[in-house]
């Protein structure tokens, strides 16, 4: 039943990642476009999604506070200031989409769209820092606590930061040619296969930085897993360029939802069978039976959980078949 619920944790949060990761991709892209119009077309393509969007990262956190309370404890001790930053990004973009256009003034609204942008970048960073932290590990004690936040100083953490940064703008870039009207699209196509390189390169340095850490060598408890896993990412970053080559977005689009999701699975699968992995003392690592809560206690949250799923996947599908297609112009929306 832990299994199941772990990988309930990682489902969530990957889907989270994957839908909230293109209203931060089209956020970073705001610094591309002075103009206005631009902006506005922009924020009005992801606009009918991003609240829902963010549905996800509250059922992640509360699986993650129902179903493994000691893990979350820990986790959110020893990455504060990478949750920190994730969270306050989120709340910075989600108010500056909501906010930019109260004012009526062309100043007043760079200065949210400043807002949007500097939040996207502090959510992706923030959780790229994340999924770094976990899969290098944290410096939990033997009383079962973490000591400090330095650890998050390391070169692989930057690293996956920034990739996380490169894989979400480059999702931004192609949710937008799916998304904008055919002409306004085109350019934006050229700057996702642009993009594509780009994202190749930071993910490529995460990974070296990565094999040169001695603490990343030694949390991967399934190596292979983890090779396999990457070599999917790279493959998906690739599949999606060729499809942006031969102007297929929808099928772009869904390379790179597979390349933000993916890195879920790769912190997930290589470090199995431990949730969280001490770097000072080994024998304090937590494994994913030991983090959960008691079976009577994750039962019962099965009969909390199994009506939400089929919700939310419902409540995702309702607004993808509502707000299908290309945006127009006319769609009913204030930002």
């Amino acid at each position: 039943m832990e299994l199941a619920w772990y990988a309930l944790l990682g489902l969530f949060f990957a889907t989270y990642l994957v839908l909230g990761g293109y209203d931060y991709g089209v956020g970073l892209l705001l610094a591309r476009d002075t103009r206005p119009a631009h902006r506005r077309a922009a924020l009005n393509a992801v606009g009918p999604f991003f609240l829902g969007n963010e549905v996800w990262l509250v059922a992640a956190v509360g699986i993650l506070f129902g179903a493994f309370p000691l893990l979350e404890g820990e986790l959110l001790a020893g990455l504060y200031p990478a949750f920190f930053g994730a969270v306050t990004g989120v709340i910075l973009v989600t108010a500056g989409v909501q906010l930019r256009s109260r004012p009526d003034g062309q100043r007043a609204r760079a200065r949210w769209d400043r807002v949007v942008l500097v939040g996207s970048v502090l959510a992706a960073l923030g959780w790229g820092a994340v999924l770094a932290g976990m899969l290098q590990g944290v410096p939990l004690r033997a009383d079962g606590h973490v000591a400090g936040v330095t650890h998050l100083l390391t070169p692989f953490v930057a690293a996956a930061g920034l990739a996380l940064v490169a894989l979400v703008a480059l999702h931004g870039a192609t949710f937008l040619t799916l998304r904008l009207p055919a002409a306004e699209a085109a350019p934006l196509g050229r700057l996702a296969a642009r993009l594509v390189p780009v994202a190749l390169t930071a993910v490529g340095a995460a990974t070296a930085l990565g094999l040169l850490s001695a603490d990343v060598r030694a949390g991967a408890r399934q190596p292979l897993v983890g090779v396999l896993l990457l070599a999917l990412l790279v493959a998906a970053l690739l599949a999606a360029r060729a499809a942006l080559a031969r102007r297929r977005p929808g099928l772009a689009f869904a390379a790179t939802c597979a390349a933000l999701a993916l890195p879920v699975a790769l912190v997930g699968a290589t470090r199995w069978p431990y949730a969280l992995i001490s770097t000072i003392e080994p024998g304090a690592s937590l494994t994913v039976a030991d983090a959960a809560a008691s079976t009577p206690t994750l039962r019962l949250l099965n009969w909390l959980v199994l009506p939400l799923l089929p919700a939310l996947l419902g409540f995702q599908a309702m607004c993808w078949w509502v707000f299908r297609g290309r945006t127009d112009g006319r769609a009913p929306v204030y930002w």
